[in-house]
């Protein structure tokens, strides 16, 4: 299945939220184009989240097919790399959801640069069709998960230096977890992957 119609309502809801939690963060917000750190390791991507990357790449090989190709390459170079020690199947991307596992993956290529990052300019190549992980990370979020029934709030560690809870309270950025639910279901991808497999799938 291709992507939901309804995910260019979460894209924009997303995009609002952001600007208004940079808004109100000012300069403690460290995020810029150029700031990487957030484009290094493996974390896990929904079926939602490869439906869009596809689209995304398929968009950018419209426009620029030498940059797609570029992408498609560091992805199969960083699953050339990892595929041998990656926790779950590494004939189709999907991770593996037992304790082993999971704990495995906690440490998983933890310093390799997100194939979709581009190494010249420092910037993400399919930057508006983006992962959710990437779209609430750098403002204050509270993520799901967990035995808490009130999660967490967090943020990246290079912003709000100096400042109190309080004032990371006040520039918390929501995050609409039922409708990117509703949406993942809508997909029949109950899987999760990584990105390079996502943008070879």
């Amino acid at each position: 299945m291709g992507l939901p119609a309804g995910d260019t309502q979460l894209v924009q809801i997303m995009d609002v939220a952001l600007a208004d939690a940079a808004r109100r963060a000012g300069d403690w917000l460290a995020c810029r184009p150029g700031c990487t750190q957030c484009c290094y390791g493996a974390f896990a991507v929904n079926g939602l989240d490869v439906a869009r990357l596809r689209a995304g790449l398929e968009a950018l090989s419209a426009t620029d097919s030498s940059a797609a190709e570029a992408v498609r390459k560091r992805a199969r170079a960083w699953i050339a790399e990892f595929s041998s020690d990656f926790p779950g199947d590494p004939t189709t991307g999907v991770l593996g959801t037992t304790e082993d596992d999971q704990a495995r993956f906690e440490d998983f290529a933890d310093d390799a640069p997100c194939p979709a990052l581009n190494p010249a300019t420092g910037l993400c190549d399919v930057y508006e069709w983006r992962p959710m992980t990437c779209r609430v990370f750098g403002p204050p979020t509270r993520m799901e998960g967990g035995d808490d029934q009130t999660p967490s709030l967090g943020c990246c560690e290079l912003c709000f230096i100096g400042t109190s809870e309080s004032e990371i309270a006040a520039c918390e950025m929501p995050v609409p977890h039922e409708l990117e639910a509703e949406l993942v279901t809508e997909t029949g991808n109950s899987d999760e992957t990584v990105v390079a497999f996502a943008l070879l799938s």
